[in-house]
């Protein structure tokens, strides 16, 4: 890469950072490694396939004809009654019985490398800086739990209307609890930072102290036994069982 492209994308990865009142208050430079990178669209499909696939429950259950209660006796007996020949009340072809060929609990999750899964939200992130939909807000924090106060801050934040993902740098509670009542805002501390939520939402809001932390699996410590680590990226992502 040239110079003059490393300085025209080392620009374009400099980017405002607001106050809740949607003020501008400095700026900041997003890390090249996970905002600069190439939009790759199969890389994120395969891992958001992977994640949707992982979600799914694989609970149905449908019972055969040894499962049904009931059935031991036949019904009648095999000949001489012009009717067809039954072995049991429980089979498929009577009301009641059992399910022939019907759904038994699977296991739909594949795996996915951790190399794939970096590279996936590295270009999520990189779409969505490139489209300026990402917004960098200091001190995404409120005193106690009011979802007055997160419609307030986004309003100000000129994000009244779409998806919203709210990406935090620490388990807040107040901050949490203001923010889960807004159906359309969804909110993760970073390190659970995945690429389905990233492309599954209209604007990412990005706490100013979580830029330093995407990609690392940790989130900021708080006082009070918060130990700064929930899980790997790994795990939050839900790619695995």
């Amino acid at each position: 890469m040239s110079s003059a492209s490393e300085a025209s994308t080392q620009k374009d990865l400099t980017i405002d950072v607001k106050d809740l009142k949607g003020k501008k208050v400095g700026t900041v430079d997003l890390p090249d490694e996970w905002f600069a990178g190439e939009v790759k669209v199969h890389v994120m499909h395969q891992v958001v396939t992977a994640q949707l696939a992982a979600a799914r429950q694989g609970t149905h259950k449908t019972k055969t004809r040894g499962e049904v209660r009931g059935g031991g006796a036949k019904p009648w007996r095999q000949k001489g009654t012009g009717r067809a020949r039954q072995g049991s009340i429980r089979s498929p072809q009577w009301v009641g019985g059992g399910v022939a060929h019907g759904r038994t609990p699977s296991d739909w999750s594949v795996r996915v490398n951790k190399k794939l899964k970096r590279s996936a939200l590295r270009s999520a992130l990189a779409d969505r800086v490139n489209n300026g939909l990402i917004t960098v807000v200091r001190g995404l924090q409120f005193d106690a739990p009011k979802t007055k106060d997160a419609l307030a801050a986004l309003s100000g934040l000129g994000l009244a209307e779409g998806k919203v993902l709210v990406v935090l740098a620490d388990k807040h509670q107040p901050t949490l609890l203001s923010l889960r009542n807004v159906e359309r805002i969804h909110t993760l501390t970073v390190d659970q930072l995945n690429t389905y939520d990233v492309l599954n939402s209209d604007l990412v809001v990005i706490d100013e102290a979580a830029i330093a932390l995407i990609g690392t699996g940790l989130r900021r410590q708080q006082a009070g036994g918060d130990t700064g680590r929930l899980a790997s990226s790994e795990d939050t992502e839900e790619v695995s069982k």
